[in-house]
């Protein structure tokens, strides 16, 4: 009886550390689908987004190209917790928020000298192999441009 009660409760503990290390369905490397995208004239394309963890935060690694083509990498680390967290090497934003909606939904807000620039909500599908990420862009005359990409977990 004591043997039965003994391995239940490793059986137990074995299940729980497994639970806990479960990653979040946003960690790893997201790869654009520009076939599947829908993407503003002009607006910037991130070619490669890659989340990971960063202590008890999450780093958010961006490559990709402007607008006018030029090569862009941005890196953003804090929490999801909707709470404004620096961006270093992005010209058009120097900080962002992440707030997370449910287990695969991020709300994000975007800001340049303390003014909103861009809003958005990333979505990982349910089984996990991509993301889809809706954002709206509001230029400095004020006129809003909508795009939605989608990333391939690689």
């Amino acid at each position: 009886m004591k043997a039965r009660v003994s391995m239940l409760f490793a059986v137990m503990c074995f299940f729980g550390v497994l639970s806990f290390a479960a990653e979040s369905p946003f960690m790893g490397t997201w790869k654009l689908n520009e076939a599947k995208s829908k993407i503003a004239p002009g607006a910037q394309k991130n070619h490669t987004v890659v989340y990971e963890a960063a202590g008890d935060n999450t780093k958010i690694t961006v490559d990709g190209t402007s607008g006018k083509g030029e090569a862009v990498h941005n890196e953003w680390t804090g929490k999801f917790d909707g709470k404004e967290y620096p961006v270093t090497g992005d010209a058009t934003s120097d900080s962002r928020s992440y707030k997370q909606v449910d287990s695969h939904t991020l709300a994000m807000t975007i800001k340049k000298g303390g003014k909103v620039t861009q809003t958005g909500q990333i979505v990982v599908a349910p089984d996990g192999k991509s993301r889809t990420v809706t954002t709206t862009t509001i230029a400095d005359d004020g006129k809003k441009s909508t795009s939605t990409v989608v990333y391939d977990k690689q």
